[in-house]
């Protein structure tokens, strides 16, 4: 059974930054590309950052480029994103998943997601 467990969210001030983690199971992590979705309030879920299986291709939405960085780590199966200079508009719901890099197509039932919450 394929799963993920996102972890690392939490309120932070605007400027602030936050490392959000990923842990899988139930599949080969290391032969999947890896991706970053979120939710905002209101809205759908859109990709934020993706990763190549081999963990040297990324992309990122063009909202977060230069402040968010994707990475994966095969010994841990597990997927992180590290955001920086956190803005109000980052506040949302994020979720992981194995999907098909560079496309937004993900491949497995979503997890529970990690809040994040920018706000002074």
């Amino acid at each position: 059974q394929v799963q993920f467990v996102e972890s690392g969210g939490g309120l932070v001030e605007p400027g602030g930054s936050l490392r959000l983690s990923c842990a899988t199971s139930g599949f080969t992590f290391s032969n999947y590309d890896m991706m970053w979705h979120r939710q905002r309030p209101g809205g759908e879920r859109e990709l934020v950052a993706s990763i190549a299986n081999s963990g040297i291709a990324t992309k990122y939405a063009d909202s977060v480029k230069g402040r968010f960085t994707i990475s994966k780590d095969d010994d841990k199966n597990t997927a992180y994103l590290q955001m920086h200079s956190l803005q109000p508009e980052d506040t949302a719901v994020y979720y992981c998943n194995a999907g098909s890099y560079p496309t937004t197509l993900s491949y497995f039932p979503w997890g529970q997601g990690t809040q994040v919450t920018v706000s002074s």
